[in-house]
């Protein structure tokens, strides 16, 4: 067998079914038709169904690491071992029948849980930070309206199937060198079901399930950053045969802001200074991201930032509770001021006259500049500057 299952599914040779579970639904989701956009996506999704079907089962991982095929090949390929009086067959299958484990499985149930599904949602900072109800549009099974579920034309029922008599298994005698052995394999008359659906829904083509688009109202909590999940329980796929729907994860993602840069918690925005006022001290009343809620009094969505005299260019003023909820948890961070200090780049006479006038008071040469010296080196300065 060239597929390495376990590979497939990305787990070590003595992974626990919890794990082998765990990773299947994770790259179920990820490579989803409905979800994924890359070509191979389908085949990918194939590849994980087929590798969790055989190692989520005991008897076909048993077989699997001993060599054989569990998906129908037995031992040494597909014609399995060539003993007098027909085609090979599976060694699990010999083994159980001198043992005596040859009981039928029994009819499989055509109602069967759904898959989960993933949808994405794109938020804005605002939306984001403080939180939503947003509707998001969903693709996916729904119970056929027609036959609600049952896959029947006209609420008739499934009939027994005349091949299994309703069992859902076919017995198979072969002859080997220890006489008859008897194997009990899924009926291909009723694929295992037990029943035939004789007269088929029109809509769901006796699925019991129809595709769907929907909007459904998703309420996201304050805090969340792009790549968090919502988890909503029963709104992904409807399974097949009407049954129970799985999850849905909604995927968010986070625009970028044109003035607040967020970090963790905190909010960042940088403010231009003049020079004057950056010299002699000013305030600067600053419109927040609260004004961008709908709920918010516009008197709510300012701050009023005092830049005491002497502020340098890259100082940061720290304003407590005026950054992102904290999610899940009470309390806000904290909204950053980064000052820019601007050195006029335009002067007439008159105010170049005056600023060689400060110079003069000042005792400041305007053609000789100092380089500052410090132990700690380069960033070290920066850091120390600039903090």
């Amino acid at each position: 067998m060239s597929a390495d299952y376990y590979e497939t599914l990305g787990v070590a040779r003595d992974a626990t079914p919890e794990q082998i579970k765990k990773a299947y639904r994770r790259l179920a989701m990820k490579y989803h038709p409905d979800v994924a956009d890359t070509p191979d996506a389908a085949e990918k999704f194939k590849q994980i169904g087929e590798a969790y079907e055989v190692l989520h089962d005991p008897n076909k991982r048993s077989m699997y690491d001993r060599g054989g095929d569990p998906m129908g090949g037995g031992f040494g390929g597909a014609g399995g071992f060539g003993f007098p009086g027909g085609g090979g067959f599976d060694f699990t299958n010999l083994v159980d029948a001198m043992f005596g484990q040859q009981a039928s499985r029994g009819p499989r149930s055509r109602v069967r849980r759904g898959q989960d599904a993933l949808v994405r949602a794109n938020l804005t900072l605002a939306e984001a930070a403080f939180g939503i109800t947003k509707p998001v549009r969903v693709d996916t099974a729904i119970v056929c309206p027609r036959c609600n579920g049952n896959g029947s034309e006209g609420g008739g029922e499934p009939v027994t199937c005349g091949t299994c008599h309703g069992t859902g298994d076919v017995t198979q005698v072969q002859r080997s060198f220890l006489g008859e052995i008897r194997t009990s394999q899924p009926c291909p008359s009723c694929r295992g079901y037990g029943t035939i659906i004789t007269n088929p829904c029109g809509e769901c083509s006796g699925e019991g399930r129809v595709r769907s688009s929907r909007t459904i109202n998703v309420k996201i909590p304050a805090g969340v950053a792009s790549g968090n999940r919502v988890h909503l329980v029963s709104q992904g796929e409807v399974g097949p045969g009407g049954g129970p729907a799985g999850d849905l994860y909604v995927e968010l993602n986070v625009a970028t802001h044109e003035t607040f840069r967020r970090n963790g918690d905190d909010l960042e925005v940088v403010v231009k200074v003049p020079m004057t006022a950056a010299a002699l001290g000013t305030s600067v009343s600053l419109t927040t991201l609260e004004a961008e809620r709908d709920d918010m009094d516009a008197a709510q969505g300012t701050v009023v930032v005092d830049i005491p005299a002497g502020t340098q260019s890259g100082t940061r003023i720290a304003i407590p509770g005026r950054g992102v909820p904290r999610l899940r948890r009470d309390g806000r961070g904290e909204l950053g001021v980064t000052l820019l200090v601007q050195t006029p780049t335009k002067l007439d006479e008159e105010q170049r006259d005056l600023l060689r006038q400060l110079a003069g008071l000042r005792d400041e040469n305007l053609s000789q500049v100092s380089v500052a010296k410090h132990g700690k080196g380069v960033f070290g300065w920066l850091k120390e500057t600039f903090s």
